[in-house]
C-alpha cells in the first residue's frame, strides 16, 4: 500500500465545485509534488461550513484502488 499525504485548504465556496454532477474528479497535488486525481466524493465528508482545510492521507492498494482517505495529523 501507498500513503499521500495532503494538505488543504477550501473555501465553502470553492467546495460547491464538489457538488456539481459535471465534475467528477478532482486533482491533489501530494506534499512530495505527486499529483493524484480522486473521486470529488472522497472530500465531501470533510466539508464544513467554512470548507475544508487541514491534513488528511490517501492511502491506496497496488492497483491505485482506494483503500482509505483520512484527516491526519501529519
Amino acid at each position: 500500500m501507498k500513503k499521500y499525504y495532503f494538505s488543504i485548504q477550501l473555501s465553502y465556496v470553492e467546495c460547491e465545485n464538489l457538488y456539481d454532477a459535471a465534475i467528477r474528479t478532482i486533482v491533489l497535488t501530494a506534499r512530495t509534488g505527486e499529483r493524484v486525481q480522486i473521486p470529488c466524493n472522497s472530500l465531501r465528508p470533510f466539508v464544513e461550513p467554512t470548507g475544508i482545510k487541514g491534513n488528511f492521507c490517501l492511502t491506496v492498494n497496488k492497483d491505485n484502488k482506494i483503500q482509505s482517505f483520512t484527516r491526519s495529523t501529519e
